[in-house]
């Protein structure tokens, strides 16, 4: 829901989440280094969102009645980065400079140096806490048509700071702050339920005061309706537990934890092919949704 409020079909949203998860493909194969897994999984949450969901208009990045998100989980940078290209902030053809010397597109988002981007994110379990400051701020000064999201991943939950700011938020019923949390189940070192065990996490959320709602994260339409209902919500802050399965798309990155920290190309995954049929195979996979259609590239 842009400022000039241009709509697309369900359709239509999951062909630009699938073009986002070929320039995630692409950008990561250029730099070399880099996180594979949560980018591709969060590809349809961040379509929702910059193409349906928040008020903000690319030509106006500091439009005074835009909506905030806050990208508390940093290292999925690469799907930051190709979502507001393929929003309108930039020029797609800066893509290819990820992680480069000099480039604005670092490995972790850095605010002054690129439009769209309202905070500098890097060290977990900080975002939830500026978010709050925000949510706060705009209670104080009446701004009432204007939301604050913030992604955090699954694995951020085991820092103390995330429940400081849980705790914070639902004192001060900040029912114009929506965390959403990707739960794709793996961290750099394992699975979630292995290195500290997040379960039950619905009733972990709702115990510090705070209205849940689980989805399937990888459904256009229930992410949509998710925050649609999130913000309907009057009472409480709302946090949406978005499952998604990791590597969302690449076949033989899929529910594999070392495609966390690792970029395709990457020769230390099981004997994994040279990185160029690496990349081969993963944009294959995502031009012919697995073989269901033709690409033209073929």
């Amino acid at each position: 829901m842009t400022n000039n409020k241009k709509s697309y079909t369900t359709a239509e949203l999951e062909l630009i989440a699938n073009t986002i998860r070929q320039d995630i493909i692409k950008m990561l194969l250029e730099a070399g280094s880099g996180h594979s897994a949560g980018p591709l999984d969060l590809a349809d949450i961040f379509t929702a969102l910059y193409f349906d969901v928040l008020k903000h208009d690319p030509l106006k990045p500091n439009w005074d009645q835009r909506d905030i998100l806050v990208v508390s989980n940093g290292h999925v940078a690469p799907v930051v980065y190709a979502t507001l290209a393929n929003a309108g902030y930039f020029d797609k053809k800066e893509l290819k400079t990820l992680r480069k010397f000099g480039s604005r597109l670092q490995g972790h988002p850095e605010r002054k140096l690129l439009p769209g981007l309202e905070t500098t994110s890097g060290p977990l379990g900080s975002g939830l806490s500026q978010a709050a400051g925000m949510a706060l701020s705009m209670k104080m000064n009446h701004d009432n048509h204007r939301w604050v999201y913030v992604t955090t991943g699954d694995g951020e939950l085991d820092e103390g700071n995330i429940w400081e700011a849980a705790m914070l938020i639902a004192k001060y019923k900040l029912n114009n702050l929506i965390a959403i949390i990707d739960r794709n189940n793996i961290q750099i070192d394992g699975t979630t339920e292995h290195v500290m065990p997040l379960e039950d996490l619905t009733a972990k959320w709702e115990a510090f005061g705070w209205h849940v709602i689980e989805i399937d994260g990888n459904d256009m339409e229930a992410v949509i309706d998710a925050c649609a209902m999130a913000r309907a919500i009057v009472e409480k802050p709302v946090a949406i537990i978005a499952h998604t399965v990791p590597g969302k798309g690449v076949d033989f990155m899929e529910y594999d934890y070392h495609w966390h920290g690792i970029p395709v190309g990457a020769q230390d995954v099981g004997g994994a092919p040279p990185k160029n049929e690496q990349a081969k195979v993963a944009l294959h996979e995502l031009r012919t949704l697995r073989g269901k259609i033709r690409s033209e590239h073929e």
